[in-house]
């Protein structure tokens, strides 16, 4: 195997392709990328564990065909470091050694044979497949507003996946670990008029996010095989499993108004309540939220180290009501939203509340209380 490759080119591939790696894998090779000549034009970099599997084709000159998968945190290192010039990669047949080579600097990088990697990850054939297309700008944009109230990604159930809800129209994203919902309404232009849900893992989404600010593309393909989801632009594939069952029906929970209305500054309950959060009681993380007319007091304690208080305008004619919330929960909802005010809506101290950019109905996030004693009002 020999290829000639502009240091940019592979390096943005390994980008891509490179936290598909497993860190801490039975199988070594799945901590490896597979390096491999495709035509005289083009090298492919294939990086997996076993659940998600990522593929991204580099433009190269290659001299001599080849495949070989090298271990990922040494050959990013090398890439990264080396200047921007040209680099050459040789690997003498039979051999598993690898030698790069960019100016005067030099590295032999020992692999593993490709014939070790999983097979069914190379080679995808999407020719005889039906899919249909996406906007990438929409996507990514309901994702990064709406996809983080997913449990966490390790958890195997429903709730460690984001919802894509895709009709005529509008694309729907929504997400939810049980103590809290998000979700966001984006216009698309769906070509083939295609209408699908699919309950996504958090982690392929996200991931595919990251990987949307090095590709060019407008548009993706979306393929469904059974229990996996395959998303082609053209120069990357993400392949990863889809999370099958009845997901909750979120639009029954989120109501269609609420009995009390608060308006408040974003940026100014951002800073408050990370002010105020100082004292929190790391083993509740609970903020007091309470709202009189025209103000809103945010207060946490902890009995070992004291306590905190703030007060901020906010817009609020309403009835007092005292309402708990882990705070985390309500600075992840602020920072997801693009508006300079926000609207909270409020019921009782243990109903859900809703928060949502003021003059938009698209997104909408909605908090479960904390329950918090009596004596915890004072």
């Amino acid at each position: 195997m020999k290829f000639v490759v502009k240091k940019e080119d592979l390096y943005n591939g390994i980008k891509i392709v490179e936290r598909a790696t497993s860190v801490k894998a039975l199988q070594p090779v799945l901590m490896n990328i597979l390096l491999e000549t495709v035509d005289t034009g083009k090298i492919k970099l294939v990086a997996t564990d076993l659940d998600y599997t990522v593929i991204a084709e580099v433009d190269a000159q290659v001299e001599e065909q080849g495949k070989i998968t090298l271990p990922s945190k040494t050959l990013n290192e090398i890439v990264s470091k080396l200047g921007d010039k040209l680099i050459t990669f040789n690997m003498n047949e039979g051999q598993t050694t690898v030698n790069i080579t960019c100016q005067k600097s030099e590295f032999d990088i020992i692999g593993i044979s490709a014939s070790e990697f999983p097979q069914e990850f190379t080679n995808i054939n999407l020719e005889d497949k039906e899919g249909f297309e996406i906007e990438i700008r929409p996507l990514v944009k309901a994702v990064k507003k709406a996809g983080f109230a997913a449990a966490s990604f390790e958890t195997s159930n429903l709730l460690s996946g984001i919802v894509c809800d895709i009709s005529s129209s509008v694309m729907e994203i929504a997400s939810t670990d049980g103590n809290r919902l998000a979700r966001d309404r984006e216009n698309i232009d769906n070509k083939d008029n295609h209408s699908k849900q699919l309950i996504i893992p958090s982690k392929t989404l996200n991931e595919f996010i990251k990987i949307s600010s090095f590709i060019d593309d407008e548009s993706a393909k979306i393929y469904t095989e059974g229990s996996k989801i395959i998303i082609k632009t053209e120069r990357t594939t993400t392949i990863s499993r889809l999370l099958e069952g009845q997901y909750p029906k979120y639009n029954q929970l989120i109501p269609q108004e609420s009995p009390k209305t608060a308006t408040v500054k974003v940026s100014q309950l951002i800073s408050a309540l990370e002010r105020v959060s100082i004292m929190v009681d790391e083993k509740t993380s609970i903020v007091k939220f309470e709202f009189s007319n025209n103000n809103l007091k945010l207060n946490a304690d902890t009995p070992d180290s004291g306590k905190s208080e703030e007060n901020i305008d906010i817009d609020y004619t309403d009835e007092e009501l005292t309402i708990a919330f882990n705070y985390k929960f309500v600075l992840d909802a602020l920072k997801h939203i693009d508006s300079e005010n926000i609207k909270i809506g409020l019921n009782t101290p243990l109903s859900a509340t809703m928060f949502r950019p003021e003059n938009e109905e698209d997104f909408v996030c909605l908090i479960m209380p904390v329950q918090i004693r009596t004596k915890d009002l004072s």
